[in-house]
């Protein structure tokens, strides 16, 4: 981005405008990386053993820890990750059997959509787009494993505070605000009981006094660092040894 840009004096337009073309630039460098976990994950698939429990979505899924955290809490269950970094639910979508039903998961918990919360892409139907093709995730789940117990994450808050985040991240806050997370969260949790699948929010433990994503846990105001995920897996331990 333009490093004579005034971020702090910008208007939303230009915000948008902004991120727009620095947006374009992450989408070519992540497409090249979302091919080739993609393809890893295929080639993985093969050896796993099907009818565990599976982790899916997009970057806040991918880098979470959660078989460390499983396996030094003795959780006896067989845990796979399938998250890839930068995914929409357009992405998820185009290699859901790569990233679900490969595997065949006893359980499934799915954090994605995320990356659709932006009007770069959708403007100011994000939130329909999302919560389409969301729902068409549910619906062929339902339709092809439908013994599969399915947890459906609430989307975790950001913290757009943060006086060194980097200007890519403060200016996807223009779209990608707690107000509008909280809003979409109602909204999933609403489509998750439609379909019969249980909604599940461990926000608690990650929010500051503010509703904000705890400073001390996130890299940049978006994603957290590894122990930031402690308090979301105990939050979710009881419904991984259920």
């Amino acid at each position: 981005m333009d490093n004579n840009f005034n971020l702090e004096n910008a208007t939303r337009e230009e915000l948008l405008e902004k991120l727009l073309s620095f947006g374009e630039m992450m989408r070519q460098g992540q497409a090249v990386e979302q091919a080739k976990k993609v393809r890893n994950y295929s080639e993985l698939n093969r050896y796993a053993k099907k009818g565990q429990i599976l982790f899916t979505g997009s970057s806040l899924m991918e880098q979470f820890p959660v078989a460390e955290y499983a396996l030094s809490a003795g959780v006896d269950k067989v845990l796979y990750n399938r998250g890839i970094g930068g995914t929409t639910t357009d992405d998820f979508l185009r290699h859901i059997d790569t990233v679900l039903f490969d595997l065949a998961p006893s359980k499934v918990f799915l954090n994605i959509g995320t990356n659709d919360i932006n009007a770069q892409t959708y403007g100011d139907s994000w939130q329909e787009h999302l919560l389409k093709n969301y729902r068409e995730i549910l619906r062929q789940v339902k339709e092809r494993l439908p013994d599969t117990q399915v947890y459906v994450m609430a989307y975790y808050p950001v913290n757009p505070d943060l006086p060194d985040a980097p200007a890519w991240s403060k200016a996807a806050f223009a779209t990608r605000s707690n107000a509008n997370i909280d809003d979409t969260n109602e909204k999933l949790q609403a489509l998750a009981s439609e379909f019969g699948y249980q909604y599940i929010d461990v926000n608690d433990g990650i929010k500051d006094e503010h509703g904000n994503l705890r400073a001390d846990i996130t890299v940049e105001g978006v994603h957290m660092y590894a122990g930031g995920y402690q308090p979301v897996f105990e939050a979710l331990r009881k419904y991984i040894e259920a």
